[in-house]
This record gives structure tokens, C-alpha cells and sequence, in this order.
């Protein structure tokens, strides 16, 4: 699969070499351009291609979206229509900033800004760190570490629980956008290192 990553901070690196090593043909984006990007490119090695932000949303079947959630208004919103579109941001008003959500959880208002994007929630309740070192496919699904994941949009939930598989972790269905509230900074299973088991546990109780 082609994947696009619209970032290169801590979790974009570690989703490109995963990925790429996975087998998938990933192109990563920041927001100074692709020169800035070719010797990381070089590093993360298996192909990973360096474009810009736009290039990198035209590029992706499927686009991972890692950028500081301040900085949702610079997300190419037209590249991104049809695209399952992995949202990976949390909401830090300290750093982003008073946005108003209008009430909606933060995946929620991402998909309203980018209208016909089929987005799903993965990615945000996990340590970097913890993303580059704890997975390994030659457990079984039930003792591999959880990774929560939330979408109005089956279809596409079931291509990013895939994904999180084939880089050797465990999905948890964490339902619709608006119960991405529950996988959060400061809700119990954000960081928790559990297994599905113990993670849906966790979702069940909030």
C-alpha cells in the first residue's frame, strides 16, 4: 500500500520505518519541504520517499496525519478527500492554543475540517518510544501491546487494524469519533501498556 505521513516529529519517523519495513511504499512530508527531508529519508531506509505535505497526501492510498493538532488548518484538506486518513494529533491547548471544538471530540472535528476524508483514530495513546520498540509480530494478537483506534467509517477502521497488526501490535475497537474522547491525554488507557484484553476492560468502564 502507498501510506503518505504528513509529519517527520517522533511518531512520523517511527510510523515510516515500521511501515516501511512492513513492506508498504511510504512517503513522509514536513512543513519546510522535502530538502529538509532527504537524509532522514536516507536514514529510515526501505524506500521511504520525502515529498511535501501536498505530494505526500497525493501520494497515499491511506495518510497519516502527525502534525501539532494547532496546526489543523494546514492540512491539504483537497488532497485528502477520499482518503483514509489516520489522525494521530491530540489537543494540548497549552501548545495549540484555544480552538473551539464546538463540542466535538478532537477526531470529530478533524473530519469536519476535512470534509469526504474517512478518518480514523490511531496512534495518539501511544509513546513513541513505546511505538519503536514494543511491537512484534511473532506474538499472538492477545499478548501483543494495544493500540485503540476509533472511526465512523467501518470499512476503513478494518484497513488501519491491518496495519497496526502487520508492525506487530494489537487493535482495541474504541468505537465512533466521538468515543475517541476516551483515548485522550489524561483518560485511563492513554499510555496504559496493556494488551486488547485489558485495554477493551479499561474502554468499558468509561
Amino acid at each position: 500500500m502507498k501510506i503518505g505521513i504528513l509529519g517527520a516529529g517522533h511518531i512520523g519517523k517511527a510510523l515510516a520505518r515500521l511501515l516501511a519495513e512492513a513492506g508498504h511504499d511510504v512517503g513522509i512530508s514536513n512543513s519546510r519541504g522535502p530538502d529538509t527531508l532527504r537524509d532522514l529519508a536516507a536514514q529510515l531506509g526501505h524506500g521511504v520517499k520525502a515529498f511535501s505535505n501536498e505530494d505526500a497526501a497525493r501520494f497515499g492510498e491511506l495518510v497519516i496525519e502527525t502534525v501539532p493538532f494547532g496546526n489543523y488548518a494546514d492540512l491539504p484538506a483537497v488532497q485528502l478527500k477520499n482518503k483514509i486518513v489516520i489522525d494521530t494529533a491530540n489537543y494540548y491547548p497549552q501548545r495549540d492554543g484555544e480552538i473551539d471544538l464546538g463540542g466535538l471530540s478532537e477526531s470529530a472535528f478533524m473530519a469536519r475540517h476535512l470534509p469526504g476524508a474517512r478518518v480514523v483514530k490511531a496512534f495518539n495513546a501511544i509513546q513513541a518510544a513505546h511505538l519503536e520498540t514494543l511491537g512484534d509480530t511473532s506474538k499472538p494478537l492477545s499478548e501483543r501491546r494495544a493500540i485503540p483506534i476509533a472511526s465512523d467509517d467501518a470499512e476503513a477502521k478494518a484497513v488501519v487494524q491491518t496495519l497496526i497488526e502487520a508492525i506487530g501490535f494489537a487493535s482495541v475497537d474504541n468505537g465512533d469519533l466521538e468515543h475517541s474522547k476516551n483515548q485522550q491525554p489524561g483518560t485511563p488507557i492513554y499510555g496504559a501498556e496493556v494488551n486488547a484484553e485489558q485495554a477493551r476492560e479499561i474502554l468499558e468502564k468509561q
